[in-house]
């Protein structure tokens, strides 16, 4: 009996997306990639499903670009110790045989010049209240993935009553990129979503990011101030993930 990844169908209902929109976008996220996938409302199917337990490695990279998280929040299950994925009846997912091969190992995922960014982070901004005259800091756990010069950041849930989203781009030592959160529903904002740009600097150890970002007050002035990511854990593992999942600070 197969069990439904009811993870993946929430993620891809949360991006409003039918299931041959998102097969279209992880087609187009594996053609910007050098990587061509045959990605189709099927095979989306079969993965929500349950049908087909886990993606092939090509698969698994683009759906990491396209949602922006880690394979492992995405409910799919671990294969030990393989990197090609069963269905139920024992036959591959759908893709060619070849596909996976035609891009050598050594250029598939490209790294900073120290290493991956990839894993745990604290994010922690600081803010001004024009309505309450204060300045608060936010603070989210953050699970980064990066493919090439990309890096994308998503809170997790139980790190704080907001969501926090970031799209970065790596040039060297610069990281440049947007931000968007979703405030508590039953907090201060009444669930305002925020946005606007960031621009950090890495240190070279590839620990720590820090620079400033820039957005719109509630009366449309142009706000800013300090935000830095400090890294936690190179693992993205679920279990990881849950250890982190829990009020940042």
């Amino acid at each position: 009996m197969t069990t439904p990844n009811v993870a993946l169908r929430a993620v891809r209902a949360g991006m409003r997306m039918s299931q041959d929109d998102f097969a279209r976008a992880l087609q187009a996220a594996g053609h910007r990639a050098g990587e061509p996938n045959d990605a189709n409302k099927r095979l989306v199917q079969r993965w929500e499903s349950g049908a087909i337990a886990a993606p092939r490695p090509v698969y698994a990279r683009a759906l990491e670009v396209v949602t922006g998280l880690p394979i492992a929040l995405l409910g799919f299950a671990e294969v030990p110790g393989s990197d090609v994925a069963e269905d139920a009846h024992g036959g591959h997912d759908l893709i060619s045989p070849m596909s996976d091969l035609a891009t050598p190992t050594s250029t598939r995922r490209p790294t900073a010049a120290h290493g991956s960014y990839e894993g745990v982070w604290l994010s922690r901004y600081q803010f001004h209240s024009s309505g309450r005259g204060e300045s608060f800091a936010g603070q989210h756990y953050v699970v980064v993935i990066q493919h090439g010069d990309r890096l994308t950041a998503r809170s997790l849930p139980g790190s704080a009553a907001s969501s926090l989203s970031l799209d970065l781009t790596l040039d060297g030592s610069v990281v440049t990129g947007t931000w968007v959160e979703q405030t508590d529903p039953a907090g201060y904002y009444r669930g305002a979503r925020y946005h606007g740009a960031i621009q950090l600097l890495a240190e070279p150890t590839g620990r720590r990011m820090a620079g400033k970002w820039v957005g719109f007050g509630k009366d449309m002035d142009v706000n800013t101030g300090p935000w830095e990511l400090t890294f936690q854990d190179a693992s993205t593992s679920k279990a990881t993930l849950d250890r982190y999942n829990s009020p940042a600070g």
